[in-house]
């Protein structure tokens, strides 16, 4: 058994690494700079009947057998169909519905790896706040179902952090869902200082839709627009819907609204290099941004409010209270909670990722926010947001020697399980090293 684990060291070993995220899926081959496959997270689920129509919620139907169907990827996710509704498989960051995950990774395999999934062993991104039960359930998946050779399940903070060159520090995971600042100690996540913030891209989208609805523009999808009329700055929009469009769900439309906003996200908001104020909004540059069904305008003052609360939440609109940490009150809370003597090392070393903290300007409010109440520090910015593998191993072998060799059998082969159970990936540990994946990582962003 221990010689099967052993012939997966070496240098070629073809594995895959997976990062699933809130927001999108990455997927590629180890040591590569760029990943395979990158689509979004949710997924398009119909209910087919054998005789091909679409169930409907009544009582005569509960007898009849009915297939479920998936539609993954943003080809097949973008296209209108009757009765298909978007949902994801993850809540919290953490796997909540199995069949779903179990199809996207399906459609990886099968449409970006093309490769059979027991010649490649794997290492896969978790949530740093993962359950046990959900770590052996997905073990038991990934040998049992794919049968893969070997496996590693590694925190996304640890992989962050050793893409960075750093064991200590601390990384602030600004994504979809939520803003989370966990500390790194040794390529150990310290769990007691873990501080999440719902406050992160979906809270700006809801903070763009409202914007629009005070500006009565309302945001119009490009599936629905069949030709569009050029108008004036800020004048109503001049469009022909398309005809014999299909009855899309609500959590269709809404998702085809969602890729709207957040492409207006990426392109006009900005944070604000100190504290929201209004005078010094109204010199700022304005941005022009045109809608899909013509509609466009100079955004100012707007484009510098809507990020101002992720740092200051007392600016955002619909909140009740300020209960809510900002951006830098998470980081700082986090450092709090951990030991005295390690606070320095992970003030020294705050590593920044996600794809909310592309918004331009971020680093240099989290920078200026810390540098105010912190030691002098540099927060170093994950900005290339590419996917990861390379540097795990190398950066073990160059922080400490000995790090390699006391850690090389973390990883989990298949024979192992068989005999000792899933279990044996808690008592391994899921922690920083991956020697079985030679060039195993080079940043991996939930």
């Amino acid at each position: 058994m221990l010689g099967v684990c052993i012939s997966y060291y070496g240098d070629e070993v073809g594995a895959l690494v997976f990062d699933i995220g809130s927001y999108s899926v990455r997927a590629g081959y180890a040591g590569e700079d760029c990943p395979k496959a990158d689509f979004p997270t949710v997924i398009g689920v119909t209910l087919d009947r054998e005789d091909g129509s679409t169930p409907m919620e009544t009582d005569g139907d509960k007898g009849k057998q009915s297939s479920t169907t998936y539609y993954i990827d943003t080809n097949q996710l973008r296209v209108p169909r009757e009765s298909m509704e978007v949902m994801s498989p993850l809540k919290n960051g953490m796997i909540e519905d199995w069949d779903s995950f179990q199809a996207i990774l399906d459609h990886t395999y099968k449409m970006h790896f093309k490769s059979e999934p027991s010649l490649h062993p794997v290492l896969m991104s978790e949530a740093s706040w993962n359950t046990r039960a959900k770590r052996e359930k997905l073990t038991e998946l990934m040998f049992e179902h794919y049968n893969i050779p070997a496996f590693f399940l590694c925190k996304s903070a640890v992989l962050s952090a050793f893409a960075n060159g750093r064991s200590t520090g601390l990384v602030l995971d600004s994504g979809a869902t939520h803003t989370t600042a966990i500390p790194v100690h040794d390529g150990y996540v310290l769990q007691q200082g873990i501080v999440k913030s719902p406050l992160a891209g979906d809270f700006m989208s809801m903070q763009c839709r409202e914007l629009f609805q005070e500006l009565s523009v309302e945001i119009i999808p490009p599936y629905m627009i069949a030709s569009k009329d050029a108008v004036r700055e800020g004048s109503p929009a001049s469009w022909k819907k398309k005809e014999k469009l299909p009855q899309v769900t609500r959590s269709w439309h809404n998702y085809m609204c969602n890729c709207v906003i957040q492409d207006f996200q990426a392109s006009v908001l900005q944070v604000s290099d100190s504290p929201y104020d209004e005078q010094v909004a109204a010199q700022m540059p304005t941005v022009h941004y045109e809608l899909p069904n013509g509609y466009n305008c100079d955004f100012g003052a707007e484009r510098l409010k809507i990020p101002e609360g992720l740092f200051d939440p007392s600016n955002a609109k619909g909140l009740s209270g300020n209960t809510m940490l900002g951006v830098g009150h998470v980081v700082t809370t986090s450092v709090g909670m951990c030991d005295i003597d390690i606070r320095p090392g992970l003030y020294g070393s705050v590593v920044v990722t996600g794809g909310n903290t592309l918004i331009q300007g971020f680093t240099d409010r989290l920078n200026r926010e810390l540098s105010q109440k912190t030691p002098p520090y540099e927060a170093e910015a994950d900005c290339q947001q590419h996917y990861g593998g390379a540097s795990l191993q190398c950066v073990d072998r160059r922080l400490d020697p000995g790090i390699a060799g006391k850690r090389r059998r973390k990883a989990v082969c298949g024979q192992e399980v068989s005999v000792f159970g899933v279990n044996i990936i808690i008592g391994r540990g899921i922690s920083v090293n991956a020697s079985v994946f030679l060039n195993v990582g080079t940043k991996m962003n939930i």
